[in-house]
């Protein structure tokens, strides 16, 4: 089956074809066209899986080309479609999950008199995507990469009558494109050093290259990563993203588009093998990136900016375990499996509630919703039990092996990234136990206030079409873990496309210690929060009074001031300064030249009377001229 592994792309592409292009024809199916494309991709994906395994095929990479892509002179490059454990893996989670997601919208955009197009965007979204994880050279992986980049540009701006969501939209494109940068250049150096772009080939030869430019292909294939994936220093432009609707939110933050970055690193794995300062970096990267997350998010009240910034701090934990190297591969993808399931089921329970509520997304216009939206509280809990790492949910297992691998680092580095990870999950326990506070329980404040728009408040359950895909992701929240990690079943699965999962050689503390350490630290936080929010009534209005802590928290620890400091202005001033040069140098120049040249030819102009004496006194006057300098070099 692996030879018509190109369907697998081509039914979203077909979807978003006939629904982009189909126009209003399409309106009354196009959201049953949009779901049952990803949900055939699904279904492909599964029999893929099962047909090829049990015949030994996915025990080892298989490349399929289709066609020859960009052959010029000596830059071959193929279109084909890489199938191996990890890729085959991401097909299950994306459409998967994409599906549940598809399905949920059907629900959520009810009313939206778009909806088609919708589900059109949603396609080409899957279908990049796929492109993504599939392509089998660094060159088609970034023909997904960009197609993503578009997707997410059209469903973070879907509502158009919005400015903050048309600038959300376009501060995640540009952003994203300082990344893409990065990943071009690392494309350009493979090709220079290696001559091949193909996955195969650079992996070859990547051992024989210099350490310099090993770790600057690293490094810049970490900056793309860092953008797509929203860490550190990129990561501005999630948060913002939340502007676009919930559905968006789920698919950008929980299974796709931010995990495009620790995908990039676990797939290039070869190459970060070859460079110890490279994988440094990831982690370091990772270990900031995730703090950073947990700390803003205890500050916001905002239900879907929590969740953003939780995104933020969990692909963290999965950025730090893939720069672990062969230690945590396999980790981080473990915890990218498990996040889909119970990140997606936080954020569609989030839009349940924001569907019951008017759309509003302040937690302190909340409380008391247990008792009116039992099936979202109920799904919404598991995912959250599952989120702060507490047994036998699956975000135990994939998180707590991450904090172990961490302590194993030798010397400074197990301290310092092992205690980044073991406090990001206390504060993790805190946030997210202040969210579903505020949200579930309580003082019901909302009876007393309206919403933005002067509605009163009737909350009440979403349908089936909701919930159900909502129980779905919370079976998942529940088990995925379990059944990856017990018997190392995910880590030997991925062994063809990772190597195999090494042991930590050191550790700055007992193994057997790690576990309880962590729950008791996450246990800490969700006592803190009861402390702070649930033995007191939260009032509606945000308090202005808080601590330096507080306030820079609530500005996102002044990142988009950072960002606006070192990359914006002085990137404003270079344009202006080459704009001026351009007006007053080249544009002055080429214009100063044609003034002259006018100027000349219109004082030579003057000369042309027309009158025959004239020209005669001029003939006169060039003969004795010449005579003159004849008579002068005869003599000098």
């Amino acid at each position: 089956m692996t030879a018509s592994s190109w369907l697998l792309v081509a039914f979203p592409a077909l979807g978003a074809l006939i629904l982009l292009v189909g126009g209003k024809r399409t309106n009354r199916w196009g959201h049953l066209l949009g779901c049952a494309t990803v949900t055939a991709s699904f279904v492909y994906g599964l029999l893929l899986f099962f047909t090829t395994t049990g015949k030994g095929e996915l025990e080892r990479v298989s490349d399929t080309k289709l066609f020859s892509w960009i052959p010029v002179d000596a830059l071959q490059v193929d279109f084909g479609l890489r199938i191996d454990p990890l890729s085959v893996t991401f097909v299950l989670l994306i459409t998967g999950v994409g599906a549940l997601i598809h399905f949920y919208s059907i629900g959520y955009m009810a009313e939206d008199a778009d909806r088609r197009r919708f589900f059109g965007y949603l396609n080409l979204f899957v279908a990049a995507m796929l492109i993504l994880v599939l392509g089998n050279s660094f060159v088609t992986l970034y023909l997904g990469w960009e197609g993503v980049g578009l997707a997410s540009y059209l469903l973070i701006g879907w509502y158009t009558d919005r400015p903050s969501a048309a600038t959300a939209a376009k501060k995640a494109f540009l952003m994203n494109r300082v990344g893409d940068v990065g990943l071009a250049l690392a494309i350009f150096l493979m090709w220079k050093y290696i001559g091949s772009t193909g996955y195969t080939e650079v992996f070859a030869g990547i051992g024989g290259q210099s350490p310099g430019v090993i770790t600057a292909i690293a490094l810049l294939l970490l900056l793309g990563a860092c953008g797509k994936s929203g860490q550190f220093p990129l990561q501005a432009w999630l948060p913002d993203a939340m502007e676009g609707p919930t559905p968006v939110s789920a698919l950008i933050h929980a299974a796709t588009m931010v995990t495009a970055g620790v995908y990039l690193v676990a797939r290039a794995n070869p190459i970060f093998n070859e460079t110890a300062d490279g994988r440094l970096v990831v982690t370091l990267v990772g270990a900031v990136t995730l703090l950073i997350g947990c700390i803003i998010g205890c500050a916001y009240d905002d239900i879907k900016k929590v969740l953003a910034y939780s995104t933020v701090s969990q692909i963290g934990y999965m950025m730090l375990a893939v720069g672990l190297g062969p230690v945590g591969y396999a980790l981080g993808i473990m915890h990218l499996l498990t996040h889909g399931f119970f990140k997606a089921g936080l954020f569609l329970g989030a839009g349940s509630v924001m569907h019951g509520m008017n759309d509003e997304v302040d937690m302190r216009k909340f409380g008391g919703l247990w008792r009116k939206m039992p099936i979202t509280f109920v799904t919404f809990g598991l995912g959250y039990l599952a989120l702060i790492g507490i047994p036998p949910f699956s975000g135990f297992f994939s998180k707590d092996a991450i904090i172990e691998a961490a302590f194993g680092q030798e010397g400074w580095r197990g301290w310092v990234f092992g205690g980044a990870a073991m406090l990001g999950a206390a504060l993790t326990a805190f946030y997210m136990t202040r969210l579903v506070l505020m949200t579930f329980f309580g003082k019901a404040r909302w009876k007393e206030i309206k919403s933005s728009d002067g509605r009163e408040f009737h909350p009440h359950e979403s349908p089936p079409v909701m919930t159900v895909p909502m129980i779905v992701l919370a079976i998942g929240s529940i088990g995925a873990g379990a059944f990856f990690a017990l018997g190392d079943r995910l880590s030997g699965w991925l062994t063809p496309s990772l190597g195999e999962l090494a042991e930590a050689e050191h550790t700055v503390l007992p193994h057997a210690l790690i576990p309880y350490l962590t729950i008791a630290l996450s246990l800490l936080g969700v006592l803190v929060a009861w402390l702070v929010v649930g033995r007191r009534d939260v009032p509606v209005e945000r308090p202005e009074r808080v601590s330096a802590v507080v306030k820079a928290a609530r500005k996102d620890l002044y990142g988009n001031t950072l960002n606006e400091t070192l990359v914006a202005r002085p990137g404003t001033w270079l344009a202006r300064a080459l704009v001026y040069v351009d007006n007053r140098g080249v544009d002055g120049a080429v214009n100063g030249l044609a003034a002259a040249l006018g100027g000349g030819s219109g004082r030579l102009r003057r000369m042309q009377t027309g009158f025959v004496r004239s020209y005669a006194l001029s003939m006169l006057a060039g003969s004795f001229v010449l005579v003159a300098a004849l008579l002068l070099v005869r003599f000098s």
